[in-house]
């Protein structure tokens, strides 16, 4: 295979070509037999090629049938990845819903996700709606749609039911649960698997729930923590933390990738406080910020090699 070399052409937005196709990816993929191409979109797929695999993260109708078209007249070429498949996890109350169908044959771990409700524009009362399903304060409020957009990001934590008052169905309203702070960003690429630790949204006990406010929004969880803990103190409890156990966390992200069909995703999970081997799945997004894991150009370029077997193994059939 290192005689042949492969075309890869890409559609991404600005801002992700800019984080994602660095020189030491381009670097990396050519040495490798990899040449990446970034697509036109103001000329037809269709006269652009050949090649050998497109990946992408672009949705309406148009570019769906120049994709359909190109992969009519290249049977052979790898699409990464599906429309269809990727617009499943525009939905944040179905996205999650495959988590439960997995079997993890671990030792002790088991995985799931948070108690989640949604709540649409005709729903008369979202303190209804909570009590109803179990639900206890806080919780995460959640728009309905994942798409990337600004407004898809507009979260926050309500801590009491007055705080109920300043959201807007549809949403989504997500259990929140004491994680110790951490949470665990777990990068898939196709067979590939790497799980990093990041600074996550402080526990809260209950007893403080009284003494903050109702509502708070993402952007300024900075208020929920304490004043004695500074970016020192955010380090060292990352460092601390036990990472979940690598054979679970491949099991997990495989099956993941079998039931999505998808090749390119990262999954948050986080561990419950109160139940030390309960993780939960709070969160999948399609083609992440793999830039930011280290030295991130070799797993891209082994699963980009992945691929290239896959194209020739089409090629031979």
């Amino acid at each position: 295979m290192s005689e042949r070399r492969f075309r890869f052409g890409y559609v991404l937005a600005s801002k992700k070509v800019s984080s994602f196709i660095q020189d030491s990816l381009i670097k990396h993929a050519q040495e490798n037999g990899i040449d990446l191409v970034q697509i036109d979109l103001d000329k037809p797929l269709i006269e652009q090629g050949p090649f050998d695999c497109i990946f992408h993260k672009l949705y309406g109708p148009e570019w769906r049938k120049q994709l359909e078209e190109f992969a009519l007249q290249n049977p052979t070429a790898i699409i990464v990845d599906p429309i269809d498949a990727i617009e499943k996890l525009h939905n944040r109350l179905t996205m999650l819903e495959v988590v439960n169908e997995l079997k993890i044959a671990g030792d002790n771990e088991t995985i799931g996700i948070p108690i989640q409700i949604f709540v649409g524009e005709n729903s008369e009362s979202l303190l209804d709606a909570i009590t109803s399903q179990g639900l206890h304060f806080p919780v995460i409020a959640k728009p309905l749609i994942a798409n990337g957009s600004a407004d898809s990001h507009q979260m926050s934590l309500v801590l009491k039911p007055e705080g109920l008052e300043g959201l807007k169905p549809p949403i989504v309203l997500q259990e929140f649960v004491n994680h110790g702070g951490v949470i665990f960003k777990v990068y898939v690429a196709g067979e590939h698997v790497k799980c990093v630790k990041r600074r996550s949204l402080p526990d809260i006990p209950e007893e403080k729930l009284g003494m903050l406010e109702n509502l708070i929004s993402f952007s300024q969880i900075s208020n929920l923590t304490a004043q004695d803990q500074n970016d020192d103190s955010f380090a060292e409890l990352i460092e601390k933390a036990v990472m979940p156990p690598s054979r679970f966390v491949t099991d997990v992200a495989n099956q993941l990738r079998d039931a999505l069909k998808l090749h390119l995703f990262n999954f948050d999970m986080i561990r419950d406080e109160k139940v030390g081997n309960r993780y939960l799945v709070i969160d999948i997004n399609y083609f992440p910020g793999y830039a930011k894991m280290p030295n991130y150009e070799t797993m891209m370029t082994a699963f980009f090699l992945d691929i290239a077997r896959e194209k020739l193994n089409n090629e031979s059939r």
